[in-house]
């Protein structure tokens, strides 16, 4: 395809009955050819496209209209069903081969291996990430990338982290082929005209995403019709040209490359150039019976509670919790020497198992309604179960298990994946803090670090000294959760 005279196309035959002429009435503002985007981004999307071969392109405005369209094309394809019991709830299952992160084929290149991960003694393997030399990632790359997406449409989806045009906050570009990323990054990021309408220059992260799958190297049919290429995933981070790509992954961790890929790995390169700092973290606000208030943010790894501590609902009389961010942070100094932090994304990408009225209220009240729910088991009455909801669902209704089989609680498999997730904005969140989408931040008066330790350590203890909680927290380990690949 020659994309010196490309346009912004519509995409294949089935979708383009749903974005067609008479469509675009909700399109019109959206820049509709290559030459209305900023020249860097027609530039990225140019070699981008020569290089994957899609058959069409699409420039996403994040409208809700553009959003039920995508849907609807999920729910033709047979990726996602619309949960009937629930209010514009989605159900999308999985292979089982893409689950969860895939840390083992995660990697950052630089020039200097020193300047991503120490390196260890001869014989050891390291644990502090994966370093890949730029020669050796360019061959990776060009392995898997050249027509990628062939028979398939190419979404250009412009982002920000973080409220658009705040001192803290970046912006991104993510290239995709797929429909699910895009409806999920809607919900996780700012994206659309706003967020291109701020791009200037080169001040923004280019991200390339692919589920590795060309509809002409597709030969048996898809498992639970969802495309992805688990022996060819890489997922990799390029710090000196500010570029993130991703193959072979669908599920959320490898393929919303706004969330860990760029918030917290590119995110903390970034941070070390400009004097910031990203961090695995959530924030949230506490006030006292006598109405003072302080902001804490909390980091703990995936899947070990800071979703359910973000939304805690208080016990104690007088005592308010609000939420600002349940997964990461970005913090920077002020003028004043005051440290801020932003929520960069806007939802929950939350673990669905174990999430129930009693653990988590207002989570359950929050995904009610516009959320995308992955790999959890579907009721017969067209609502979503998992593990921990034994006491809140009744199973008589009938179980179908994220892996599409039937499922009762006498069944030895689980009927929800361990790290099944739901996907959900953020506002809908009934104790989200007034100052939530502040673009200077909340000022933070103390830091939590925490983990999974059943045994070996005490259940809570304080630091002596912002010193000594820096040790500490440096210090830590923490039981390997079903977020990653190794578990679960």
């Amino acid at each position: 395809m020659s994309v010196s005279l490309l346009r912004v196309q519509l995409l294949s035959p089935m979708a383009q009955q749903l974005f067609g002429a008479s469509s675009r009435r909700g399109l019109a503002d959206v820049p509709t050819t290559l030459s209305a985007l900023p020249q860097s981004v027609r530039n990225y999307v140019k070699e981008k496209a020569n290089l994957c071969q899609p058959d069409d392109i699409y420039l996403c405005d994040g409208s809700e209209e553009e959003n039920k369209r995508f849907l609807e094309i999920m729910r033709r394809a047979g990726i996602a069903k619309p949960l009937r019991k629930m209010d514009n709830c989605w159900l999308v299952r999985t292979d089982p081969a893409d689950v969860a992160r895939v840390e083992s084929k995660t990697v950052i290149s630089t020039a200097d291996k020193r300047q991503t991960v120490p390196i260890p003694k001869e014989g050891v393997k390291g644990q502090l990430g994966n370093w890949m030399s730029p020669s050796d990632l360019q061959a990776a790359l060009q392995d898997r990338f050249p027509g990628c997406m062939a028979g398939r449409a190419m979404y250009i989806i412009p982002f920000s982290m973080g409220p658009v045009g705040g001192p803290i906050s970046k912006l991104g570009i993510q290239l995709t082929d797929s429909p699910y990323v895009v409806a999920s990054m809607r919900i996780m990021t700012r994206m659309g005209r706003s967020a291109l309408d701020a791009i200037q220059g080169d001040n923004y992260v280019k991200c390339l995403h692919s589920v590795g799958l060309p509809l002409k190297d597709i030969s048996k049919p898809l498992v639970q019709n969802w495309p992805c290429n688990p022996s060819k995933i890489l997922i990799s981070h390029i710090p000196d040209r500010n570029e993130i790509a991703s193959f072979g992954s669908g599920y959320g961790g490898n393929s919303l490359l706004g969330k860990k890929c760029f918030a917290l790995r590119l995110g903390s390169i970034l941070g070390k150039r400009e004097g910031w700092l990203a961090e695995h973290m959530l924030i949230l606000g506490i006030t006292d019976p006598r109405g003072n208030k302080k902001y804490v943010a909390a980091a703990f790894p995936s899947a070990c509670g800071k979703t359910n501590l973000a939304m805690l609902q208080p016990t104690l009389p007088g005592y308010k919790v609000e939420c600002v961010g349940d997964d990461i942070a970005w913090m920077k100094f002020d003028a004043d020497g005051v440290l801020r932090a932003i929520n960069p994304e806007a939802g929950f990408f939350g673990v669905a198992p174990g999430t129930c009225s009693h653990t988590n209220p207002n989570a359950m009240r929050t995904i009610q309604s516009n959320t995308i729910f992955t790999n959890v088991g579907e009721t017969g009455d067209g609502g979503v179960y998992w593990e921990g909801l034994e006491k809140e669902v009744d199973t008589s209704v009938g179980v179908t298990s994220w892996r599409g089989e039937m499922w009762t609680p006498h069944s030895r498999n689980q009927a929800a994946h361990p790290n099944s997730r739901f996907c959900a904005p953020a506002s809908q969140c009934p104790s989200m803090d007034p100052d939530w989408e502040s673009p200077e931040g909340v000022p933070i008066s103390a830091v939590i670090f925490g983990g999974r330790r059943p045994a070996g350590v005490p259940l809570v203890f304080e630091a002596n000294s912002w010193q000594h909680g820096v040790f500490i927290g440096a210090s830590m380990r923490s039981e390997a959760t079903a977020a990653a690949e190794h578990k679960g």
